[in-house]
């Protein structure tokens, strides 16, 4: 690293520069500016840092540029990278009051004796950076600027407990303080099922064998069940042991709707996987609607003659949906039929409920289901070829496209259920019980359900929420605690920076907030800070948060006093 002093424009500009090598060149780039010398000359700080740094000893390499080397080496430290981004995460936090809950709840516990405030926001804004293990975050704790070096290891730990025997009263705060803040209307929700795995096989009330979807068969998972609203922020979650099937995880969720949230009207907005008459009667029975995907191969004879029947079917009004063939192609047309449900309880007692079936065809659909049956059935033939393969005939994947010779044992293609799928490409069907919503806005509802498929991808990717190497109950608890407080933060700053009209993906956010640092340095006991050039969308992130940047260069104590700004 050194410093180069640049002319451009009439002026002299120091830069500071490191060498690199690509493709066996050594070039250069600019980690940061210091500004203009004329007006750097007269800073009394930057003035001191040079001073300290070296006298500056020209040689001149170009007719516009001259490097300088740094002397004195005995009186300056190697520089530390210390990230000051995590500023815009804490103004979200103390806007929340995440921390006066925190707080509140801990002066409650005699036994806490350390800042869970402090220790929870370091946590979550680690997983929100670079996520890593609670072992790798204490190590980690000091890159992050104004972080003490009196935070220890079992603080952390102690945390997670502490946090998990909050949750519950922790996500109604924050659904009311999102209520406030953001004039949150919850008139539609999505909700889904996703499994999260962990490093191990060893199985207990929690953690358990279960279908996988991370197709990860050897190790032990629980069940996450996460509502989102409209704008693809978090309402709530809960953990189900890991064997538990997604259609049986609706009634706790219902329940904290109802009792926690105090949430009267609602429509769910759920994918096939959830969809259960007794599911259905439970949403109902809860003074909600639904709106879901329905299994139409699974459909009585009735309905299927309905589907395949062209007579009924009407296009999609264009005006009214105006990406209509960018979802779902050149043609789409759609059929609706009214109906009841009728669904019996344990006892045998009836309950019906009136409903609209949409019946749906979409070109695009039509080609997706066709490439999809299509490599199917070259693995389904890939395993003819290797017959012992074959262990056992699970009507699922490939698979379903094999059945047993008549009285033998030997494997063929199945190719009466290949030509039954064939006749469904394309056609989709959803049913809702809110048979007075004009169907655009139904379709509408139930594509939008990308948003919570969207958001468990960025716990998986972004935030990195598995694997997960906790093992008592308690702290895996409390690990999803801090995942849900990250995903929330990530969420509602996207939301903000959305409504300026500034879309910026999660991970360029992430990637934003990741190149706000300073470079710290030490001159005969004293630090300085300068800071590093900031990359991507980091300088709308500033402008919609309003919070002001750093200057290039300043003291320690200067530094403290600009990170105070999210105070």
């Amino acid at each position: 690293m050194f410093v180069k002093i640049t002319n451009a424009g009439g002026y002299q500009y120091v830069r500071l520069v490191e060498n690199y090598r690509e493709n066996g060149k050594v070039k250069q780039r600019v980690l940061f500016n210091f500004g203009r010398l004329d007006i750097l000359k007269d800073d009394p700080a930057f003035k001191n840092i040079v001073k300290k740094l070296s006298d500056i000893v020209a040689e001149t390499t170009t007719e516009n540029a001259k490097a300088v080397t740094i002397e004195s080496e005995e009186d300056i430290s190697d520089a530390v990278v210390k990230n000051w981004g995590y500023i815009v995460y804490r103004k979200l936090w103390q806007e929340l009051e995440i921390d006066k809950f925190l707080k509140g709840k801990a002066a409650k516990e005699r036994k806490i004796k350390f800042d869970v405030d402090k220790v929870s926001f370091l946590m979550t804004i680690q997983r929100l950076i670079e996520p890593m293990s609670k072992l790798r975050t204490y190590h980690q704790r000091s890159k992050y600027f104004g972080f003490e070096e009196d935070i220890d290891l079992n603080q952390l730990y102690r945390c997670l407990d502490f946090l998990d025997s909050v949750k519950e009263d922790l996500e109604t705060y924050l659904y009311q303080r999102n209520k406030d803040l953001f004039k949150m209307v919850v008139d539609v929700v999505f909700y889904d099922v996703t499994t999260i795995y962990f490093e191990s096989c060893r199985a207990d009330e929690l953690k358990n064998f279960g279908f996988s979807k991370d197709n990860k068969v050897n190790e032990v998972q629980v069940v996450l069940g996460l509502l989102v609203d409209k704008e693809g922020r978090p309402i709530g979650y809960e953990l189900f042991p890991g064997n538990t099937i997604d259609s049986k995880t609706m009634v706790k969720i219902l329940r904290k709707l109802k009792e926690k949230f105090s949430i009267d009207k609602i429509i769910i907005v759920a994918d096939k996987g959830l969809n259960s008459r007794i599911n259905l009667k439970m949403i109902k029975e809860a003074g909600y609607d639904y709106i879901v995907a329905s299994r139409l191969k699974n459909a009585s004879k009735e309905i299927l003659d309905e589907v395949f029947n062209e007579e009924g079917y009407k296009r999609l009004d264009g005006k009214r949906c105006l990406n209509a063939e960018e979802i779902y192609g050149d043609e789409f047309k759609y059929k609706v039929l009214e109906r009841t449900n009728i669904v019996k309880d344990e006892e045998g007692k009836e309950f019906k409920i009136e409903e609209n079936l949409i019946i749906t065809y979409s070109s695009k659909r039509a080609k997706k289901d066709k490439e999809d049956r299509e490599r199917l059935v070259r693995k389904a033939k890939e395993l003819l070829e290797n017959k012992g393969s074959i262990t056992a005939l699970e009507k699922k994947g490939a698979r379903k496209y094999l059945k047993k010779k008549s009285k033998s044992e030997e494997y063929v293609l199945d190719e009466e259920t290949i030509k039954r799928d064939e006749k469904f490409d394309g056609y989709y069907a959803i049913q809702t019980s809110k048979k007075d919503m004009d169907v655009e806005e139904v379709l509408g509802a139930y594509h939008d359900l990308w948003k919570i498929e969207q958001s468990f991808r960025v716990m998986k990717s972004c935030l990195e929420v598995r694997p997960i190497y906790h093992f008592t109950e308690s702290r895996i608890k409390g690990h999803f605690v801090i995942c849900f407080l990250a995903f929330l933060l990530q969420r509602t700053l996207e939301y903000i920076l959305r409504r300026k009209g500034k879309g910026i993906s999660s991970e360029r956010i992430m990637e934003a907030i990741y190149s706000m640092n300073f470079f710290e340095i030490e001159i005969k006991g004293k630090k300085y800070l300068i800071k590093q050039k900031i990359e991507g969308g980091a300088g709308d992130i500033l402008n919609v948060m309003k919070i002001k940047g750093p200057k290039n260069f300043m003291t320690y104590e200067e530094g403290l006093e600009f990170i105070g700004i999210s105070k």
